[in-house]
């Protein structure tokens, strides 16, 4: 039974994936009126997630349309592909919930953020190729952001009532992914071990980025533009544990730190109802064994690295590389390239990115640009 005062409504975009199908759960616990759904080629998941929660307006892949539209209720209403995710993100909605993974996921975030919506931001992506102009969007739409991904919604924790003078680094935790301990050489991983997270259960392209270290570069792109600092004041440490999910650190030599079980429907909880922190129906984490923290081996994981360089770039350097990761994590899974491949594609094609600032039209280019450059990485890998 939820203790909402009123019924609150969300939107989802991304609704099958790992991060979607758990905002339902939540939605479930609070009693949520689910009033869009966006999802991709997952029909048989969405149809399910539509007779449940009854929303107006869904989308889907143009291609699912016809096995979509023969099976939903009365009065949910279907527009496909991209335009529907969009009309999903302006639905009058108290949150829109922003979790298409990718580049994809970018356009309908930015979609609710210029109607002026509050999101919950589970696209990393969005910050990472368009941080500055997303910012200027939301401060001009009187948008609203709340970050979803587990550390980042940890530093945002932090962050609240502190003066931002008085922090001197943000660090970002990472599990290190299922080959912290492996032998050195990560030559011959395959698909199927590196989808073996330790803790998190998360989509393929989540997953695989976690165990390059590319994630976590990722997410410190994230917090340069989501919270407005430096990326040299932006840390990373490895904790396998996956309890502590990010730490503040403030002049006086204090760090602050946020701590829960690894459990996604918290910060998705958190996300959508800040600044209240309703009950959920979970058993507390027990404070017992023993926590690790140590440095990443950016020699092993030169993923890391290459986001700490982009970010340093700047302009549309972020959008390539993030390009050249989907491709070459696309070309990993099914088999075309080594493991080891990922971050040597990704580097060339950031080595053959020219600088430009940051526009729609430069981003839109350049993502287009550096796929088909990888394209080619991998032709000459695989030659």
């Amino acid at each position: 039974m939820s203790d909402n005062t009123f019924m609150k409504r969300i939107a989802i975009l991304g609704s099958t994936g790992s991060i979607g199908t758990q905002t339902l759960e939540v939605a479930s616990w609070r009693g949520y009126d689910v009033v869009g759904l966006a999802a991709g080629k997952n029909t048989e998941v969405l149809l399910e997630q539509v007779h449940a929660f009854q929303p107006k307006l869904v989308s889907c892949s143009p291609s699912e349309v016809e096995t979509l539209r023969a099976h939903l209720p009365a009065g949910t209403k279907l527009i496909p592909g991209l335009e529907g995710a969009k009309e999903i993100a302006r639905l009058d909605a108290d949150t829109i919930v922003a979790a298409i993974p990718g580049f994809a996921g970018v356009a309908p975030t930015v979609a609710a953020l210029e109607e002026g919506r509050h999101v919950a931001l589970a696209n990393k992506e969005t910050m990472v190729v368009a941080g500055k102009i997303v910012n200027e969007i939301a401060a001009k739409a009187g948008a609203t952001i709340t970050p979803v991904d587990s550390e980042h919604s940890a530093l945002f924790q932090c962050l609240k009532g502190e003066k931002r003078a008085e922090v001197t680094s943000l660090v970002l935790t990472a599990s290190g992914g299922p080959f912290r301990l492996h032998p050195e050489d990560l030559t011959d991983v395959t698909p199927k071990q590196a989808l073996a997270h330790p803790t998190w259960n998360m989509g393929p392209k989540v997953t695989i980025d976690s165990a390059t270290l590319f994630n976590k570069g990722l997410e410190v792109l994230e917090a340069h533009y989501l919270f407005d600092v430096p990326l040299d004041m932006i840390e990373v440490v490895i904790h396998p544990q996956s309890l502590i999910h990010g730490l503040v650190r403030f002049a006086d030599g204090s760090i602050k730190a946020q701590i829960g079980p690894h459990d996604m429907r918290l910060p998705i909880q958190y996300g959508i109802e800040y600044p209240s922190r309703p009950n959920v129906p979970l058993e507390p984490l027990p404070l017992v064994g023993r926590w690790e923290l140590s440095a990443p081996d950016r020699k092993r994981f030169p993923c890391l690295e290459l986001a700490y360089r982009a970010g340093a770039l700047g302009g549309v350097a972020p959008t390539a590389l993030n390009a050249a990761d989907e491709v070459a994590v696309a070309a990993f899974l099914s088999g075309k390239i080594r493991f080891t491949d990922i971050p040597q594609l990704i580097e060339r094609v950031l080595e053959q990115t020219e600088s430009y600032s940051a526009s729609w039209e430069a981003i839109t280019e350049t993502d287009r640009e550096a796929r088909r450059r990888a394209e080619l990485v991998i032709d000459e890998l695989t030659s």
